[in-house]
């Protein structure tokens, strides 16, 4: 019997995130400039009788073990592409990853379950079209699979890969998650009476984040859907103050929210604005890690 495979999957931070306005079918036209980091999942898939989901780590409890997991999704389209009768597998996930925070857990935990079934099938899928169904998951879904850097266009699965230098950031975790699709309806109600640009990356963002230099890339984070959250969230305006005030070069709200990316220095400023950020009582838990990070890895 196969013992099983084990794929390790990024966390992502946006750095840049322009969002231009509702399309007829409800998504909205991105700039996603994607940035993975060294926090992960581990995504285990066994051979089984049926489809499982489990799942052990911080915040287990909050992730559903249905078929609504999108690593159960991911196990039943790969199934149904390859022709497979069934999707029979027990998918295990060692969360590390916030969960609804903003740093794409859910699809990190769908990439990971679609290349740990690939493997565990022997199928040998080409890249491209582990990507398709990637992008049926979800929008954030292909970065998961591929990580580094990327920019993503359409609504956030065409990727082109970008340079990146090497960075260090802070993540304050607030108790509780946001709803993307709620925090885009937000977008969209602000929005209302003005008109809204087509959404285009930042040459000058693009220059920093290749160019490794703190400073700069702190210059030109962006993200068109933190007043949203803030709206949504007010509270996270305190978390932002207390990590740029404890040193941080700068703070955004990380995708749709609520977890906070504080970009910083070095290892040794992370740990201090880490404390600064524990101590002042403004989120659960802070994590401090590194980018980037590579994508989706058997283990």
């Amino acid at each position: 019997m196969d013992a099983g495979v084990t794929v390790r999957v990024p966390a992502k931070v946006n750095v840049q995130l322009a969002v231009g306005a509702a399309r007829p079918d409800g998504f909205h036209d991105l700039a996603n400039v994607f940035l993975a980091v060294s926090l992960f999942d581990e995504v285990t898939v066994t051979p089984a009788d049926e489809l499982t989901v489990t799942c052990s780590g911080p915040d287990a409890d909050q992730v559903p073990l249905d078929r609504t997991n999108l690593a159960a999704r991911a196990a039943e389209l790969l199934a149904a592409r390859a022709g497979r009768p069934d999707s029979a597998v027990h998918i295990h996930i060692a969360k590390n990853i916030p969960v609804a925070g903003g740093m794409a857990g859910g699809s990190a935990d769908g990439a990971g379950a679609l290349l740990a079934c690939d493997l565990l099938w022997g199928l040998d899928t080409p890249t491209g079209e582990l990507l398709d169904i990637c992008a049926e998951l979800g929008s954030d879904v292909p970065f998961s699979l591929i990580g580094g850097a990327a920019l993503g266009t359409g609504r956030g699965e065409l990727l082109t890969p970008v340079g990146a230098g090497a960075f260090h950031w802070v993540f304050a975790v607030a108790e509780g998650g946001l709803s993307t699709p709620a925090v885009f309806r937000e977008f969209d109600r602000l929005a209302e009476g003005r008109d809204v640009p087509e959404p285009q990356a930042s040459p000058a963002l693009l220059a920093a984040l290749a160019s490794g230099d703190p400073d700069a890339l702190a210059a030109t984070l962006a993200n068109d859907l933190q007043p949203a959250a803030l709206s949504l969230r007010p509270e996270l305006q305190r978390t932002l103050t207390a990590g740029t005030e404890a040193g941080a070069l700068a703070g955004l709200v990380s995708g749709s929210g609520p977890t906070t990316a504080f970009l910083v220095r070095d290892e040794e400023a992370a740990a201090k604005v880490a404390a600064a950020l524990e101590a002042s009582g403004t989120c659960r838990a802070t994590r401090t890690t590194t980018s980037p990070a590579p994508g989706a890895t058997a283990v």
